[in-house]
């Protein structure tokens, strides 16, 4: 059978030869690829921001310069805030209200308390504004959205090692002698670091789409303070109900930092668990919040 060939060839819909070749023998581009997979995407996203971990570096660094910039004394503000309210709770909480200490120094009780409490309220914060605050990058750049609440709770990590300067001096004022028990204030601050992250996760993501929780976050910050062990020790709430009070991270992690600085207080013990488990919850679910809403973020804020 003879077959046509050069203009009398059947051609297929489309300008194709019956063989499937397009005029002329070009090919028709391939279709890119799909590649289908069950890695869970925050396996994924948790991926993205180790191959983007000079972009986070740079968002810390982002951070520290501009949280000083242009001010008159700089970073002593990191140190002067916590001395500052240290100084008002002596007075008032100490010395007026005899709110007891466990035999500890009220300005040793207050300033080791306050110390982490500044570095949560303030990463939360900081988290919480980093969507609205950046959107003009978001909209216009891809990046891991997760690198800028990440960067927001890290970059205060430098205000809490600065500010352990002058606490471990006051300890030492006191007649503390530094003890093993100073190891484990990492263990503490990486505690606050993740309950702070769990939380700024939630609220970033609802920022974006509420501008009311913005109002909301300074009244939740003061309520917070008062609900930890922050001006009282944990020991003055019974003991049935201490499992139930540290539900609330805060409460095991002020409570063994101060206990790691002054060797005094309530040392960790099984109620931690309990603080470590709810972070555990914070950390995950704001982490699937933040996955599940980041794609309507752009459009949101």
């Amino acid at each position: 059978m003879n077959i046509p060939q050069g203009p009398e060839a059947k051609k297929a819909p489309g300008g194709q030869t019956a063989s499937g070749t397009p005029p002329g023998g070009a090919h028709l581009p391939e279709s890119p690829a799909i590649i289908i997979d069950s890695v869970p995407r925050s396996f994924r996203s948790l991926n993205e921001i180790w191959k983007n971990r000079e972009l986070l570096a740079f968002f810390i660094w982002k951070d520290l310069k501009v949280r000083f910039k242009q001010t008159l004394i700089g970073g002593l503000w990191i140190i002067i805030q916590p001395l500052a309210t240290m100084l008002v709770f002596s007075l008032f909480f100490g010395r007026l209200a005899r709110m007891p200490s466990g035999g500890i120094p009220y300005p040793l009780f207050y300033f080791s308390a306050l110390l982490p409490w500044f570095y949560f309220a303030n990463a939360v914060a900081q988290a919480t504004h980093t969507m609205v605050e950046n959107q003009r990058v978001i909209t216009k750049v891809y990046f891991p959205r997760l690198l800028l609440p990440i960067a927001a709770v890290l970059s205060g990590l430098v205000d809490l090692a600065i500010a352990l300067v002058p606490l471990l001096a006051m300890a030492v004022f006191y007649g503390i002698a530094p003890s093993p028990r100073l190891l484990l204030i990492p263990v503490f601050a990486l505690m606050a670091l993740l309950a702070a992250l769990g939380i700024g996760l939630w609220l970033s993501a609802l920022n974006a789409l509420y501008r009311d929780v913005r109002y909301a976050l300074p009244f939740l910050i003061q309520l917070w303070m008062f609900a930890s062990p922050v001006v009282y020790p944990v020991s003055i709430i019974p003991a049935p109900w201490r499992w139930l009070y540290n539900l609330n991270p805060l409460a095991g992690i002020i409570e063994g930092f101060r206990w790691a600085v002054v060797g005094q207080g309530t040392p960790p013990d099984l109620n931690l668990l309990v603080s470590l488990a709810v972070i555990a919850i914070l950390l995950l679910s704001g982490l699937r919040f933040f996955l599940r809403i980041e794609g309507t973020i752009i459009d949101m804020v």
